[in-house]
């Protein structure tokens, strides 16, 4: 057997291993030694350290840590809380308000954390009940919540951008750019397709009773707007705007962000000391799983380069009888069914390199295909069988039912492949503002 077809069975067995549900890590650096040993003897030992290492070594990954805390920092504090009751009383009156509330709170909210289940879970102890008691649809709400939580994937600081920046050798400062408008894309296809429906059927939607507008004035409610709309401004401010106006390093800005959202949660003294320990743990816990996930993909990834895999798929993709078109497509439908069973790091990490020089090959540009990835693993999310926000929607409602949330999830889906399909044909969605900024 020749090398590059040992890469390919490991590949292979990477999949199997993945899917009985053994340890990911674990089943990456498990089959990298097996066959890497195969093809390339003891130097794979070496080349594992050497992966790791450098890993270890790129500042960049120093931006993971920071805004997991930032996001469990703002979880913690209560902020978002108070921008929803916000937000609430002052649009109240249109149908299918609570709707238009939990996607603009989600919008901002994936703007200053970028962790989709803590935006899922915040999402759902916060509207779910007032939703349920309001009337409102279960499963346009339930699919609300779940979309509206995804959005922390795409809108930056997006983590899987963050991951994704070195393996496509593209700027993540350029990623961020590059996904800012087709998250708000997104977002505004959410807000506009639950209000229509709203405003067709009222029953999915109604608005407040005005006995509950009524039980604030109107100072209350703009001071309620204010407080609770500039500290979250200011902790995007502190991130995202320090990025694309490039005083900072996505590194920087996230320690920036980070600081920002731990002095706003003090002073506003909704942070105690046990709250901010576990902070502190809760990021430790994911920062060790994700490295740990990193570095074990990308020494997978380097044995199967090593052994000539990669050239191999890309000389056979590239003698396909499809336009490069047909083959985008063709490898995005992939990359979409690959997310229901498999979590995003393993694509980003493996089947993502694979397919990236097939599509320099075609001349298609790096940055706008890495966004197409991240919109496309977006829907991952929201499709069974693994669906991980109807999980966390499931775990803070459990009145809902899990049948009702998968049919609400499956109308966002549907929106989210639409806007797949915009990105693909209309390419300058992607590509405009990072030009404009250049």
């Amino acid at each position: 057997m020749s090398e590059p077809v040992l890469g390919l069975v490991s590949l292979a067995a990477i999949f199997v291993g993945i899917l009985t549900g053994y340890p990911m890590a674990f089943t990456f650096i498990f089959i990298s030694l097996v066959f890497g040993w195969i093809g390339m003897g003891d130097r794979v030992i070496a080349l594992m350290q050497f992966q790791f290492f450098s890993l270890m070594r790129n500042t960049t990954m120093a931006a993971i840590p920071l805004f997991l805390f930032m996001g469990f920092i703002l979880e913690q504090s209560g902020l978002m809380e108070r921008m929803f009751k916000a937000l609430r009383l002052l649009l109240g009156r249109v149908r299918g308000s609570l709707y238009l509330v939990v996607l603009l709170v989600a919008t901002v909210f994936a703007a200053a954390t970028g962790i989709v289940g803590a935006s899922v879970t915040v999402l759902g102890v916060m509207a779910a009940p007032i939703m349920q008691s309001s009337g409102y649809n279960t499963r346009l709400s339930a699919g609300a919540i779940a979309a509206g939580g995804t959005l922390g994937i795409l809108i930056p600081p997006s983590i899987l951008l963050i991951v994704m920046g070195p393996v496509v050798g593209v700027p993540v400062s350029d990623l961020f750019t590059a996904a800012i408008v087709p998250g708000l894309l997104l977002a505004s296809l959410y807000i506009f397709y639950t209000l229509v429906r709203s405003y067709l059927n009222p029953e999915l939607g109604p608005p407040l009773s005005h006995e509950e507008i009524r039980q604030t004035t109107a100072a209350e409610k703009l001071r309620e707007l204010l407080l609770g709309i500039i500290p979250v401004t200011v902790v995007i401010a502190f991130t995202l705007g320090l990025i694309i106006a490039g005083i900072a390093t996505p590194t920087d800005a996230a320690a920036s962000g980070a600081l920002a959202s731990l002095v706003l949660a003090v002073l506003y003294r909704k942070l105690d000391w046990s709250a901010f320990k576990r902070c502190v743990y809760n990021t430790v816990v994911m920062t060790a799983m994700i490295m740990f996930l990193l570095g074990s993909a990308n020494f997978f990834g380097a044995v199967f380069s090593r052994l000539g895999s990669g050239d191999l798929l890309t000389e056979y993709l590239l003698q396909l009888p499809f336009s490069p078109t047909v083959m985008l497509l063709i490898i995005l439908g992939i990359v979409f069914l690959l997310g229901s069973p498999l979590e995003w790091i393993p694509i980003v990490l493996i089947i993502v390199p694979i397919f990236l020089p097939t599509m320099i090959e075609m001349g298609y540009d790096p940055l706008w295909f890495s966004i197409l990835i991240a919109v496309t693993l977006q829907t991952s999310w929201l499709t069974p069988p693994m669906a991980l926000s109807a999980y966390f929607l499931k775990g803070v409602v459990p009145q809902w039912k899990m049948s009702d949330i998968y049919v609400g999830m499956t109308q966002f889906v549907v929106l989210q492949l639409f806007v797949v399909l915009l990105l693909v044909f209309f390419p300058d969605i992607v590509l405009w503002l990072p030009r404009a900024l250049e």
